[in-house]
């Protein structure tokens, strides 16, 4: 099936109020565009020097998502155009979004990254390390971030019940964090989770985005980190 034909038949099987994030890592402009055609706007990518490759040679209504971890000295690369930062995963970085969003002029939406999946190598907080994060003295002087819900990842593997009690718990972790911290905030409301081979169950978790790119763009490259 084309790219087209994909698109298609996942926003088929999505309900209308979830967003779709075209994971283009690995993939050329062509096939971004062939995306883009079908009026799609939202694309992820996993790694910033990618991204700054893309993002110049393609249309300007893009809505640039990253998606991957993020070092504190490539937030300076991305600040000026990017649409959300899914994966921030500490204080340390999250102060450089908001010097660099200061800088710009701009408030950069982002999501709480945490670990759900059992494997070790994931980025993200865990629920402590959040609420010390939302809680400290640097974080309540921002002003040019704005946290607009959760991010995780489940295990890379084939336990369906193990991948649905960790999107369970991710939207759990949401929902006392809306309670605790954001009850008066409308704009935290986003739970990211769900990529190619377990989008189904996130949706059924709640999920209000899911990552998609080997269902949508084939196959990528094998140095690919994870299978969007």
């Amino acid at each position: 099936m084309s790219i087209t034909e994909n698109i298609g038949r996942i926003r088929d099987l999505m309900p209308p109020a979830v967003k779709l994030i075209a994971v283009s890592k690995l993939h050329g402009t062509r096939e971004i565009m062939e995306a883009y055609d079908t009026g799609h706007r939202l694309f992820g990518e996993n790694r910033v020097q990618e991204l700054m490759s893309k993002q110049p040679l393609l249309p300007r209504d893009i809505q640039w998502h990253l998606i991957g971890h993020l070092q504190s000295n490539k937030v300076k690369y991305i600040a000026p155009f990017i649409s959300l930062i899914q994966s921030v995963d500490s204080l340390k970085l999250l102060a450089e979004i908001d010097k660099q969003a200061t800088r710009y002029k701009r408030m950069i939406p982002c999501l709480l990254q945490f670990h759900i999946a059992r494997e070790e190598t994931k980025f993200g907080l865990s629920y402590e390390e959040a609420e010390a994060l939302l809680t400290s003295n640097d974080y309540q002087a921002f002003n040019h971030v704005s946290i607009q819900g959760v991010m995780g990842m489940a295990s890379f593997i084939d336990d369906r019940d193990k991948i649905r009690e960790e999107f369970r718990g991710l939207r759990e972790i949401f929902i006392e964090l809306k309670e605790k911290y954001f009850s008066d905030k409308p704009a935290f409301r986003e739970i990211s989770m769900g990529m190619s081979g377990d989008f189904g169950i996130a949706i059924e978790e709640g999920s209000t985005m899911v990552r998609l790119g080997t269902v949508i763009f084939g196959e990528s490259h094998p140095s690919a980190s994870h299978d969007y």
